[in-house]
């Protein structure tokens, strides 16, 4: 009985708090974080057990029950719908009443209360859908953009603390040899932050050496991994050529791509009416490179294959001097944090001070919040790394049969966004690093990249 009593009490807590996010009544929202624990969750991250809805799913959905507005005519996709559609019938950016602006404010309000309490801001609920996915789809905006910052913040303290989690590592691998591989573990306590959950490859060594160890499927349309999930596939091409296109912007340029795969925009690199004088292709996998020497890749006027990963051939070729006009990275089996150490320690020795830079942008691709996370997190790591990036919006065409017999879908979005990079004029750079850039880049001595130390531009009053 007294069981019976305690389940109905948590129910009764769970739909109270429920309640005052969906009615944005801040005042009593406050009052039942504070009063109300759960075993399972904190109060802020309760969930209902019909809908799968957080106090951050029913503070935004509440905002469409609450509108006046005639149903959609159309329904829009999940996770990907662009905040620009027509959405319940009325364009997201036409304009409200102001008891609708009203109604929006309260609302940014509570999720503003529920975020600072510590909320997961991209729990899903039985739709599959984040409290943003609900936001995007409706076409609410404001709401929208505070669950993507709230996204960027959480990513970037989990790419943060996985920085001080490598450290810590290092130290103890030092004194008491391997530490426990604890990436692969899910179970998490409320007291722990949340983990992501955008679509990035975990970062350990045995994941990336399990991939170079196990047997690929490849055909003219897609290459598959042993457990059936997509590395490369077809439906890539015109990605492929614009971005071809974006870097070959002159003949004869010595380009470099890392990760072959189904030989996509090396294909594109070759036929292209600046087609380049030196052309580099790093890859690691066994398999990959034996069908490049079946197609005679190897053998190829101007070519030069790379056997082995990016991480030892590339400090290779930075003490040999090599630069190179422009670069392409698509790599799989890796992590963010791998592709933040390729752009932040390794382009800087190999790329030109005029050349350019791009890479395979699938970071999120499985939800439209996801993408536009980590593109504000791409885009804050790569200033900090020197560089300037626009980005070229290109129409994903609709993939239906091209997923048929993959275990995962590794895109779920409407639009592709093609990194378009180069050094930026003058950026700031703590002393030593300045210090080991010339002689990382001897070779370079006419590079009309203005190195500004820290304390240079303390000196000169730069802002």
């Amino acid at each position: 009985m007294n069981s019976n009593n305690e389940a109905e009490n948590v129910e009764l807590h769970l739909q109270e708090i429920l309640l005052a996010a969906s009615q944005h009544d801040l005042t009593t929202l406050r009052h039942l974080l504070r009063s109300y624990t759960f075993s399972n969750c904190k109060s802020v991250d309760v969930q209902d057990p019909e809908t799968g809805y957080t106090p951050l799913h029913a503070a935004i959905a509440a905002c469409e029950a609450e509108e006046d507005i005639e149903p959609a005519t159309s329904a829009t996709p999940r996770n990907g719908s662009s905040l620009e559609q027509v959405t319940n019938g009325a364009p997201a950016t036409s304009g409200r009443s102001s008891q609708e602006k009203e109604l929006m404010l309260r609302a940014q309000e509570t999720v503003r209360c529920l975020l600072q309490n510590g909320a997961i801001w991209n729990q899903l609920d039985k739709n599959d859908e984040t409290p943003g996915c609900i936001a995007n789809r409706l076409g609410f905006q404001q709401l929208y953009e505070l669950m993507v910052d709230a996204g960027v913040r959480a990513e970037l303290l989990l790419n943060r603390l996985e920085g001080y989690e490598k450290l810590d590592d290092s130290e103890e691998d030092e004194v008491t040899g391997p530490a426990d591989d604890r990436t692969n573990e899910t179970s998490q306590s409320c007291d722990e932050p949340p983990q992501s959950n955008i679509v990035v490859p975990l970062e350990t060594e045995s994941n990336i050496a399990h991939y170079l160890s196990s047997a690929l499927s490849i055909s003219a349309e897609r290459i598959l991994d042993e457990d059936s999930n997509g590395v490369m596939m077809s439906w890539e091409s015109e990605i492929m050529s614009q971005s071809a296109n974006a870097l070959l912007v002159a003949p004869n340029m010595k380009v470099m791509n890392i990760g072959f795969g189904m030989g996509i925009i090396d294909d594109q690199f070759q036929l292209h009416h600046n087609r380049p004088s030196s052309h580099h292709i790093v890859e690691a996998h066994p398999t990959v490179l034996a069908d490049m020497k079946a197609k005679g890749w190897h053998e190829k006027t101007g070519v030069l294959v790379h056997d082995g990963r990016w991480q030892d051939i590339l400090p290779k070729l930075v003490s040999e001097g090599q630069t190179f006009d422009a670069i392409y990275f698509d790599t799989y089996a890796e992590s963010y944090s791998d592709f933040r150490d390729f752009f932040s320690e390794q382009v800087i020795g190999l790329l030109d001070p005029t050349g350019k830079f791009s890479f395979f942008n699938g970071l999120g691709a499985d939800r439209q919040i996801s993408y536009d996370v980590y593109q504000k997190v791409l885009e804050m790591d790569l200033f900090e790394a020197g560089f300037d990036v626009d980005w070229q919006e290109l129409e994903v065409p609709k993939l239906t049969d091209e997923w048929e017999g993959v275990n995962r879908r590794y895109w779920n979005i409407e639009k592709y966004r093609l990194p378009r990079l180069a050094f930026r004029s003058t950026f700031y750079l703590p002393q030593p690093l300045v210090d080991q850039i010339p002689r990382r880049r001897s070779n370079n001595a006419t590079s009309n990249i203005l190195l500004t130390s820290s304390s240079e531009m303390s000196s000169t009053g730069a802002t």
